[in-house]
């Protein structure tokens, strides 16, 4: 059986990253592999390159082959010069640099914090520059005393309470003017008898005028 060794692609469309693994040279691409013995991430900066040498001498030693990408990362790292016995084992790997711990990123910024605390403390307060509006309303406390004076001189003027008006006498309660007094039933009987004496001369009939009761005796005496 003929094995290999070659990279087993893995992570997503555009972010790949490889896996050294030891496969069969009949096996797919991204099949099983017999061992994996180190990883490769090129899109990184600089690109991740970690083999486990001891392994990858031991397959070198038993006949595996590499395939010509992970014969150059063996270059890179120094293993193929290794087992050729070649010079240049040490390789021309380019280690990225360790990330600084948490802790000591962050007690440095406490002290820096502590230190710009301590330099503004000791610096002096910058006199402030009055602006115009300031300036302006300066002259105002020397007008406010006069002001104040003349409140206190004047006396308060109470305010003197409302006359509120009486209500208007109902109408029933106003006095009534005096009625005239009704005419007497005589005359105005006395004025019915000249209105009719007066139409029938202007109609040219004869007025007869009534006899007193006395002559209309004295003449039934006579016949």
């Amino acid at each position: 059986m003929a094995v290999k060794i070659r990279l087993k692609r893995m992570g997503k469309i555009r972010a790949p990253f490889y896996r050294v693994v030891i496969m069969d040279s009949r096996a797919k691409r991204d099949g099983r592999a017999i061992e994996e013995i180190g990883k490769y991430h090129p899109t990184r900066q600089p690109s991740l390159i970690d083999i486990d040498s001891e392994r990858a001498q031991h397959w070198l030693g038993v006949g595996a082959q590499p395939t010509e990408q992970v014969m150059a990362l063996l270059k890179i790292t120094g293993d193929w010069q290794k087992h050729k016995g070649l010079p240049g084992a040490e390789g021309t790997l380019e280690v990225a640099p360790a990330k600084p711990d948490k802790k000591a990123l962050y007690e440095a910024a406490m002290a820096a914090a502590g230190k710009a605390d301590d330099d503004h403390a000791k610096r002096p307060a910058p006199r402030k520059r009055p602006g115009r509006a300031e300036e302006s309303a300066a002259p105002a406390p020397a007008t406010a005393p006069a002001a104040e004076a003349a409140s206190v001189a004047e006396p308060a003027v109470v305010a003197e309470p409302a006359v509120v008006a009486e209500p208007a006498e109902p109408a029933a309660a106003q006095e009534t003017a005096p009625q005239p007094e009704p005419a007497d039933t005589d005359v105005a009987k006395a004025q019915d008898v000249v209105a009719e004496v007066i139409a029938a001369d202007a109609q040219g009939e004869a007025v007869v005028e009534a006899a007193p009761a006395g002559a209309e005796a004295s003449a039934e005496t006579e016949a």
